[in-house]
């Protein structure tokens, strides 16, 4: 486990080095893909029966976030890629072995049912597009959710329950669309994709909301969207960890214009600098606080309770939030050195911002949890 938070450590100035070619591909470019997979960063939940390193929970986050402190749309693929091999403990032992087993394994996609699977004799026949594929061109398989339709068109459930399930897809089978122009995580290759009456063998999905999980041990009893929202949240506080560190840098050097002392000798760039540090220390520590208290709870054997779950949520939301305005605090204290594309902290500021519209993270939450404190009936499917 050590070794994979080493490896990212190491791989970051590389990683910094290459932002901006990242950014401007618009994806990963094949020689970040490459080190990334090497250094076996895109198999953060895989089980050690397939190879994996099966991570703890907090483990997994800090991993995510020292990657997107150097760069952002590397850190998100990597989240994105982690969390999703979570799944591999809940398919049959012949597609997880398929799917997550080989070395280079690297899986994403869309979890919303926005696609339509249709009945077909040993599996599901589906068609769909769905938005927000990041890191697809560089995964093994990519998954998409859908909702189980008649032959009219019409949601329905199979008799055993199956309805809108996560189902994957081989890569060939996928078409990619070159919408992803955006103002933040450019490099995440976030496009949308699309399949056409693709034929999916029967079980070769994951039905998010209701799976039971096939292997036994802690890491399965965690819901996969608290997570995912986890794995959102270790992103931005990364970001804000590298912000801090280029502001340091910036203050040092600048003079403000009309001013005969550094940004670092003026109080407002002390405070800022101070403010940031501990938005970045205290929402890392509320989510290592609910993640080791959920950790405790599943390696005893016991499920999460909805209280463990909604804390997850909490703390996840809170510092994607949190951390996009601190990001920003920043950038106004940097001045003019921070409106151009090319520098660090501009890129992170904007990828801050668009990871904290996810919809694990999104201000929204709050509106969730809070119902829940309150104790007022709340639809908890997604939680």
């Amino acid at each position: 486990m050590a070794d994979l938070l080493q490896s990212a450590r190491d791989l970051g100035p590389s990683l910094a080095d290459r932002s901006e070619l990242i950014e401007a591909t618009r994806t990963l470019p094949d020689d970040v893909v490459h080190d990334l997979r090497a250094a076996g960063l895109f198999r953060l939940l895989t089980p050690a029966s397939l190879g994996g390193p099966e991570l703890d929970v907090n483990t997994a986050i800090d991993v995510i976030a020292e990657v997107s402190r150097h760069d952002g749309a590397a850190g998100w693929c990597v989240m994105i890629a982690g969390t999703t091999s979570l799944q591999a403990g809940f398919l049959s032992e012949h597609f997880a072995s398929e799917i997550f087993g080989p070395a280079n394994s690297c899986v994403g996609g869309f979890a919303a049912p926005v696609g339509a699977a249709h009945a077909a004799d040993g599996g599901l026949r589906v068609t769909g597009t769905w938005e927000w594929g990041s890191g697809t061109r560089h995964c093994t398989w990519i998954g998409g959710g859908v909702r189980v339709v008649d032959p009219e068109g019409r949601p329905t459930r199979r008799d055993d329950g199956l309805y809108a399930p996560f189902v994957f897809f081989q890569p060939d089978d996928v078409e990619f669309l070159d919408t992803w122009h955006v103002t933040g995580l450019a490099g995440s290759g976030s496009m949308d994709y699309s399949v056409t009456d693709v034929f999916v063998p029967e079980g070769r999905w994951v039905q998010l909301m209701d799976a039971e999980p096939r292997l036994d041990g802690p890491l399965w009893r965690f819901p996969f969207y608290g997570m995912l929202a986890a794995g959102v949240a270790a992103v931005s506080i990364g970001l804000l960890d590298g912000a801090i560190d280029r502001f340091a840098e910036i203050a040092t050097a600048k003079k403000p214009q009309g001013s005969g002392r550094t940004l670092a000798e003026r109080p407002s760039g002390q405070a800022a600098i101070s403010r940031a540090e501990a938005t970045a220390r205290s929402t890392r520590a509320f989510l290592h606080d609910v993640l080791g208290a959920a950790w405790e709870t599943a390696s005893a054997g016991d499920p999460l309770t909805t209280e463990h779950r909604r804390s997850l949520r909490l703390a996840a939301a809170d510092a994607a939030q949190r951390c996009a305005d601190a990001l920003i605090d920043l950038q106004r204290q940097a001045g003019g050195t921070a409106v151009y594309l090319r520098e660090p902290l501009q890129r992170a500021v904007r990828d801050g911002q668009v990871a904290a519209t996810h919809a694990m993270v999104a201000e929204r939450i709050h509106e969730l949890t809070g119902r829940l404190r309150l104790g007022l009936d709340t639809d908890t499917t997604l939680l």
